[in-house]
């Protein structure tokens, strides 16, 4: 799609407020560090004044902020008013921090909650283990592309197969950019493993040595909450201890469902 389909006067209705809402979960994506203007031109397809245009209307709205030092985006106090009132109905991590106290204290290992967002997965939680080595290679707020990782592998392998392949797409780009370790079919291959043993498995590829086993937790209707996972070090994830660490991970599984369930009813 060329800058020409994004002129101004194209920019009116459904359309803009679509592209506006792009705009907000491309800044979301960055919440940690920040999304530069540049960044979100490239993302978004939009010409640099059409991009800027529609970040100002969001600003105007509080939804985002810009730093005035760095001149990054970053989601504004609107945003954190929204999603808190969003959290009553759809409050994954509230309802996930009792089975994650649960599945360090039962494996001495560090779990964590990921949610979807969109083609992304971000880790909402992470409950230190007891174990005294510990891997850090997932910390609240780290986003990867749906695949990357346990958790996120999970929550990819729970789509239907034309979703997975649209995800896969759409992330093309920055898995050939950022994670060399993966291919398409690499992913392909862990997205039947996963569906096979009824875990997915992340055996070292992100850090070497920093191992994770997931599970997705799903909506009543059918669609991906996020997930739960597990990482430690490889000796602490053989073979044989990945079925045991799976069965913890389903028993929480289950019992978030069930108070999902509860909330839907």
């Amino acid at each position: 799609m060329d800058d020409a389909q994004f002129s101004t006067g194209d920019l009116s209705g459904a359309q803009s407020v679509d592209r506006a809402l792009r705009l907000l979960a491309l800044v979301g994506r960055e919440a940690e560090r920040g999304a530069q203007l540049s960044d979100i031109v490239e993302e978004s397809g939009l010409n640099k004044p059409t991009a800027r245009r529609l970040l100002l209307a969001l600003m105007r709205a509080g939804l985002i902020e810009q730093e005035t030092r760095t001149r990054r985006y970053y989601l504004g106090e609107e945003a954190y008013v929204l999603g808190t009132l969003a959290s009553r109905r759809h409050g994954l991590l509230e309802l996930s921090l009792e089975s994650l106290r649960n599945l360090s204290e039962a494996t001495m290992d560090t779990s964590f909650v990921s949610a979807r967002r969109g083609n992304y997965a971000v880790c909402l939680h992470r409950e230190e283990g007891t174990y005294p080595v510990r891997t850090h290679a997932l910390q609240a707020g780290n986003q990867h592309p749906l695949g990357i990782g346990a958790g996120s592998l999970a929550m990819l392998a729970a789509l239907d197969d034309s979703e997975i392949e649209r995800v896969l797409a759409a992330n093309r780009k920055v898995l050939e950019t950022q994670y060399a370790s993966y291919s398409m079919d690499q992913i392909r291959d862990d997205i039947a493993r996963t569906r096979d043993q009824g875990y997915a498995l992340n055996p070292g590829r992100i850090f070497a040595g920093s191992w994770g086993i997931g599970a997705a937790i799903m909506f009543p209707d059918g669609r991906v909450a996020g997930a739960l996972s597990i990482a430690a070090i490889d000796s602490r994830m053989t073979a044989e201890r990945q079925p045991e660490l799976a069965r913890c991970m389903r028993i929480e599984v289950d019992r978030i469902e069930g108070s999902l369930r509860k909330m839907w009813s």
